[in-house]
């Protein structure tokens, strides 16, 4: 029988592409922790605010389960953008957060310290 090593529950290695226009400024910043601790490298702003919110909110942020159609008011917050790639606990990443309806607000409001706190990371504009 095979022994595989679990992924460490505490591992992050995320890059966020921001963008605040199509045609405006990008910001790039990068999130790597181990065993659940920030590790050297991390170029949020708030490198440990950003760990525990992806913490907090776990795979579902990053990994929906499929279901029902959601429900989601339709409300426009913003043309701001952000493209994160990289790993969570072991699974890759590629997810694209917006602004779009209220749904998509509430999962940027979530994460809002791994975008960095850049004009639009609350989900304001």
């Amino acid at each position: 029988m095979e022994n595989k090593a679990q992924p460490d529950p505490g591992s992050v290695h995320l890059v966020i592409n921001l963008s605040e226009t199509p045609d405006g400024p990008h910001h790039k910043f990068t999130l790597q922790a181990s065993h659940g601790k920030v590790s050297p490298g991390s170029t949020v702003p708030d490198p440990q605010a950003a760990l525990d919110a992806v913490l907090k909110h776990g795979p579902a942020i990053f990994f929906p389960e499929p279901g029902p159609p959601r429900l989601c008011t339709q409300q426009y917050g913003g043309p701001q953008q952000a493209v994160v790639t990289g790993t969570f606990q072991g699974r890759r990443v590629h997810t694209t957060l917006t602004l779009i309806d209220g749904c998509e607000i509430s999962r940027w409001r979530a994460l809002a310290p791994l975008l960095g706190g850049t004009a639009g990371a609350a989900g304001t504009t």
